[in-house]
């Protein structure tokens, strides 16, 4: 059987992690062998660059070349092999996080990006990304809400101009490639709804 790659992009609130696991869940029960991961954090490697990124202060260059060391690691140890032995991958965020957040949102260049990535991720790409998406301001009260009596996180510090530009970015590779991406609004509907809504698209594209 033909591996699967899905990934779920969006910004800061809108439930990726709890969708993934859903989604994931889902899968397992249509007998499919799943691997629900995440970046950063998806292998030993990526949990200490998580802790290093979300705490320290860093230039936007050094940002981004963390989150690739991430990736790297973790398209090379987990991502293709499970593809390989025709598992389906469930990953909370991809390169797309980082040309949203450090490309669109920082300012650096997409194609540098892209062109620095190329290089290790090779014709790595998902099959489907799922796009949810809800207002900035509202995402940032959900995920400061979620995180309860935790301090923040440095990106959900971040000013709301800053977070306003990473949805564009989001929407802005959207854009760019419909045929991958679906935009699911996650402002109103209920987690159920949601996930309701990508199963429907996993059926109504065939992929399980």
């Amino acid at each position: 059987m033909k591996g699967l790659f899905i990934t779920l992009e969006g910004p800061e609130g809108a439930g990726k992690s709890t969708q993934a696991r859903m989604l994931a869940e889902w899968l397992q029960k249509q007998g499919r062998e799943v691997v629900l991961t995440r970046e950063p954090g998806g292998t030993e490697l990526g949990q200490a660059l998580r802790r290093l990124i979300l705490t320290h202060p860093m230039r936007p260059e050094t940002e981004f070349l963390l989150y690739s060391a991430d990736r790297a690691e973790h398209a090379a140890t987990v991502i293709r092999p499970a593809l390989k032995r025709g598992a389906v991958v469930v990953s909370d965020r991809w390169l797309d996080s980082s040309l949203a957040y450090q490309g669109y949102g920082r300012g650096l260049p997409i194609a540098w990006l892209r062109a620095v990535s190329q290089g290790f991720l090779g014709d790595l790409w998902p099959d489907l990304t799922f796009l949810l998406y809800l207002p900035p301001r509202l995402g940032l009260w959900r995920a400061r809400h979620r995180r309860g009596t935790l301090e923040p996180d440095r990106f959900e510090e971040e000013e709301l101009a800053f977070h306003e530009r990473v949805l564009e970015g989001f929407f802005e590779l959207a854009r760019g490639e419909p045929e991958r991406f679906v935009k699911v609004s996650v402002e109103k509907p209920r987690a159920e709804e949601v996930h309701r809504r990508l199963v429907e698209e996993l059926r109504a594209r065939g992929l399980v």
